[in-house]
């Protein structure tokens, strides 16, 4: 039973983030949390997230654009790079708060909170109007990227500001996918070559049925995800992107993931 929910969860998952450029990590990682220790789910979630950006870089990765990951990208890996050293610094500071969700223990804790408050920003901004209209100038890349980079080594909230930045640089639909996935795939690298010790640490062959079980479920997902790419419309990404803004970073605040 524990091991179909974790499929169901990382299947429908692969397939949001194939339209809002986030939403694995973000998803998965609290369903690792019910049947691991919080470091242990940590782990899981790093490896199925980096193999699913793989297997999405062959179907789409052709569609990126060359010159915004470039420009977005080459800041993006540097700042994943200083994400994740203040990450494994940042590691034994105690939370702010905890309390109890569900029966179970949540913390608030200050990357948390302030991962979070950048994703409601961002929520409020798409829901405005005259925000929707607005055409981001290129010169705002670089810094999309550090900011995406460095909060996605410090946390693994990569996406989610990836997208924001990418939704206003007038990329195409298959562009703005295409473009996502190549750049998720960098930050990856980026951020497990520093803690990737760490992670070989936490995992053991115990483990291998969950990550089977949820990589071939994210793969499924990714797959039906590219399926259905022709009928969504820019409009219902962008809806899509703003909502689960909100209720991620609402979560995060709260300490529920």
């Amino acid at each position: 039973m524990e091991l179909i929910i974790v499929a169901v969860v990382a299947f429908i998952a692969s397939g949001l983030t194939f339209f809002s450029g986030f939403g694995l990590g973000t998803l998965l990682l609290p369903a690792f949390a019910w049947f691991f220790p919080v470091e242990q789910a940590v782990a899981l979630t790093g490896v199925v997230h980096f193999l699913n950006g793989l297997f999405k870089l062959g179907l789409v990765g052709r569609h990126a654009d060359r010159p915004v990951l470039v420009r977005f990208g080459v800041p993006a890996v540097a700042a994943a790079l200083l994400g994740a050293w203040l990450l494994v610094q940042l590691a034994q500071l105690p939370p702010l708060m905890t309390h109890t969700w569900l029966g179970r223990p949540a913390a608030i804790t200050p990357v948390k909170l302030i991962v979070g408050s950048l994703l409601l920003v961002f929520a409020v901004l798409e829901a405005s109007k005259r925000f929707r209209a607005w055409t981001l100038p290129p010169r705002w890349l670089p810094l999309g990227g550090a900011l995406s980079g460095f909060f996605g080594g410090l946390s693994g909230m990569q996406g989610a500001l990836r997208s924001a930045f990418l939704l206003r640089a007038g990329l195409s639909k298959q562009a703005f996918i295409g473009t996502g996935v190549v750049l998720a795939v960098l930050i990856d690298v980026s951020r497990l070559s520093v803690y990737a010790g760490d992670l070989a640490e936490r995992l053991d062959r115990s483990m291998l049925p969950w990550l089977s079980v949820s990589v071939g479920a994210a793969f499924a997902g990714a797959w039906l995800g590219n399926r259905f790419l022709q009928k969504l419309t820019l409009d219902g990404l962008q809806r899509i992107v703003g909502g689960l803004l909100l209720v991620t970073g609402l979560a995060l605040m709260l300490g529920l993931i």
